[in-house]
This record gives structure tokens, C-alpha cells and sequence, in this order.
């Protein structure tokens, strides 16, 4: 078992993953409902990994589930091997994945700047042209 912190995953919230153990369901991982290093199981969103990741208790706002099913979707593999024993947390670790961030959004020079030209400046002409 392993609590995954979001400097490891990419993702905004702390998230267990596990081996199956005795467990009698299919592979899940549950997900801190706060943000950050922390994990209380009693404040976890349960998230079934197979055959699409989806909310099976809790809850995520759409932002935080969209995040977490992309990272389960880069991660799936691993996580399946190390629910089912063919590896160990070691090597669980090792294999997963960091959800890339999220792109800055693209924006035109004249969105990027602000000018405030004095009375006299010579860019006043500009200013309001595309």
C-alpha cells in the first residue's frame, strides 16, 4: 500500500493505491477529497479503475475527477500489475506516471501587456488597433 503524494502524480490531492489483497472488487484507487500531502481515509473519493475510471463513492469536482481519471488512464498498467501481485510497491512507484500540466493558455501579445501610454507617447496611436 502506498499513499502517492502530488509532487509523484501530478495531481492536486494525495492518492492510495493498493494490492488486492482479500478484497472480493475490481482495481480502485481512492483519492484524498482535500488538496495536498495529506490522506484520510475517511475524507476519500473511491475510484474504480476498470474498464473506464469512474467515482464509485465521494465525490470530486468535475475539474479534480477529470484530473484523476486522466492520471488512472496514463497509470493503468502499473496499477493493474500491482492490484493483481506481479509487482511490488516498489516497483509500482517506479512505473507510474506524473499527469503532465496543464497547458498554459495561449494568448496574443496585446492579451499579455498592458500599456499605459503618458499623454505625449508616440504608441498612443496603437493603443486599441489590432
Amino acid at each position: 500500500m502506498a499513499n502517492l503524494y502530488p509532487d509523484t502524480t501530478g495531481l492536486p490531492m494525495t492518492v492510495w493505491i493498493s494490492p488486492r489483497g482479500n478484497a472480493r472488487h475490481d482495481v480502485r484507487v481512492e483519492v484524498n477529497m482535500m488538496h495536498g500531502n495529506q490522506m484520510s481515509i475517511a475524507n476519500t473519493a473511491v475510484v474504480g479503475v476498470r474498464p473506464t475510471p469512474r467515482v464509485i463513492s465521494g465525490r470530486l469536482s468535475p475539474g479534480d475527477a477529470q484530473s484523476v481519471f486522466g492520471w488512472i488512464a496514463l497509470n493503468t498498467d502499473a496499477l493493474v500489475a500491482y492490484w493483481e501481485g506481479r509487482i511490488d510497491t516498489a516497483r509500482a512507484i517506479h512505473a507510474m506516471k506524473p499527469l503532465a500540466p496543464a497547458p498554459q493558455e495561449k494568448r496574443t501579445l496585446r492579451q499579455a501587456c498592458v500599456i499605459l501610454p503618458s499623454a505625449g507617447s508616440r504608441l498612443a496611436p496603437f493603443i486599441g488597433s489590432s
